[in-house]
Formats: C-alpha cells, structure tokens, sequence
C-alpha cells in the first residue's frame, strides 16, 4: 500500500466527482465549498505568473464568500482526496497543512489542525474517516483507514485502522469484526382492504 501523501497527490481535482457525491445538489454548500477548493488547487497549475495572480485574487474572493455563507474554512493548501462529504457545513475549520484521503465524510462543527499555535503540523487523515459532529483532531498525529470519530471528540494521539475513537480525551477502541446476519424472511401476504 502507498502512503497516503503518495494516494493524494496523485488525485486529480476533479468536480466531476464532488457533483455526483452531492447528486448534483447546487443547494448543498459543501459542494460550493469543494468547488472553491479545486479551483484553488488548480490554479497552482497555471505556469504563467500574471495570469495565475488574476486566478489567485478571484479564488480569495470566492473564498471568502463560501467561507461567509457555508461556515467552513477549507483552505486551498489542504491536501483532500476524492469524494469529501461535507454534512452541515456551519463550524468546519480545516488546517492548511491537513491531509485527507478518500471517502471522508465531516460534519459540522469539525476542526482538524494544530494543537499549539505557532507549531506546525496537522493531522493526517486515512481513506474512508466518519467524523462526527464537533470532533477535534489536533496535532501532528495519522488517523489510519476505516475509522469512525465520534461526536465531540478530542483526538489528540495517533488511532489506528479499523477502530473508533470517543470520548475526551478520545479513547480507541478496535472495531469488532461480527458478520451480521440477514434474517430470512417469509413470504407475507398482504392485508385485504
């Protein structure tokens, strides 16, 4: 497996992707927020300096003015990979120095970024992350792959793959591995009206 630096990088910035994960919703602000994010990532990409300072100024505002109406700051410098799902945008801080994989799904109230100011070093974030509402990932620390974060928690230690992390300070617990079963059901004939 490669490194999740290595997996975001390689991630293209593609709208195409955020569109089908908010079903073309255009009311939903986490796909405006997405959008501002892409084209500041891709503006990066404009070799000629003159016309990238022009891009550069548009995405302050536009910026700006996702910022006032979503609630979220997502900055362009943030590393994100595919398909991010923003669920009630209001509250959301990520840092600049973050890194997010695949399948992340956020919701409101989330922070993930420094622990102590003037220190640098965000979190990073696995592949397919369920952060509950008001969680609190601080630190130069790796949230491994498949982890669900719960509501209000304080995530200040690395937590590894397959687990869940609650509580303040969060504790981790590994998730157990229980097949669930389907119970068969029989035919049932429907109520004569």
């Amino acid at each position: 497996m490669q490194p999740i630096a290595m997996q975001i990088e390689k991630v293209p910035g593609s709208f195409r992707e955020d569109w089908r994960t908010y079903q073309g919703n255009l009311l939903a602000p986490g796909l405006w927020v997405m959008a501002v994010y892409r084209f500041g990532r891709w503006r990066y990409g404009i070799r000629l300096r003159w016309i990238r300072i022009g891009f550069s100024f548009a995405y302050k505002i536009l910026f700006a003015m996702v910022q006032i109406a979503s609630g979220a700051e997502v900055p362009c410098e943030a590393r994100i990979g595919r398909r991010l799902r923003i669920d009630h945008s209001h509250g959301i801080v990520i840092s600049g120095d973050a890194w997010l994989g695949d399948d992340v799904i956020l919701r409101n109230g989330v922070t993930i970024g420094l622990r102590h100011t003037g220190t640098r070093g965000s979190p990073v974030i696995g592949n397919r992350v369920d952060i509950g509402a008001g969680a609190k990932i601080l630190g130069t620390i790796r949230v491994g792959d498949d982890v669900g974060i719960g509501a209000n928690a304080v995530v200040i230690c690395d937590v590894p793959s397959n687990s869940i992390a609650v509580g303040v300070p969060a504790r981790i617990s590994f998730r157990k591995s229980v097949e669930a079963k389907v119970p068969e059901w029989s035919a049932v004939e429907e109520p004569s009206l």
